[in-house]
Parts: structure tokens; sequence; C-alpha cells
């Protein structure tokens, strides 16, 4: 799964859309970038559905190769850190 500080099972809905606002990027680029539908993304950070372990590691792959880490919520709250990419 991702690259976390502390421990995170899977990603948040939060830290979904904030990743997304560091990387100024839409829902359809993560979307394009994790090959999966921009609906899975909408629906996702909105808490219409949680994600399939799967979807959530194609979405954490795409976002921690754009230079996102994880923080899990012993670090203070769940949250986002922009680094350099990999």
């Amino acid at each position: 799964m991702a690259e976390t500080a502390g421990h995170n099972d899977v990603i948040h809905p939060c830290q979904c859309r904030a990743a997304r606002g560091l990387l100024d990027w839409t829902q359809d680029h993560l979307a394009r970038t994790a090959g999966v539908s921009r609906s899975t993304i909408r629906d996702f950070e909105s808490g219409r559905h949680a994600l399939h372990r799967s979807t959530a590691a194609l979405i954490e792959t795409a976002l921690r190769q754009a230079g996102v880490v994880l923080l899990c919520a012993g670090d203070g709250g769940f949250g986002v850190r922009l680094v350099s990419a990999e």
C-alpha cells in the first residue's frame, strides 16, 4: 500500500481530497493517473462508498509517485505531505 508516516491501512476520503489539492489535480486527472473511473474518485471522496483494497492501492500508488505521503491518525490526525516525486 501507500508509503505512510506511521500506519494507515487505507487512504481516507479527506486524504484523497487534500492530496489532490496539494498536487492541483482534478478528480479526472487522479482517475486517469490511477487507472480508475472518475465516478470512483467522486463517490469515494463524497463518502458514498468505500474503496476495494485493490482500487485504494492504485490511487495510493498514483499519489505516492507524484510525491504524496499519507499521514495516519496517530500523527495528530489524518493528513498528507508533499515531498519530491519518486
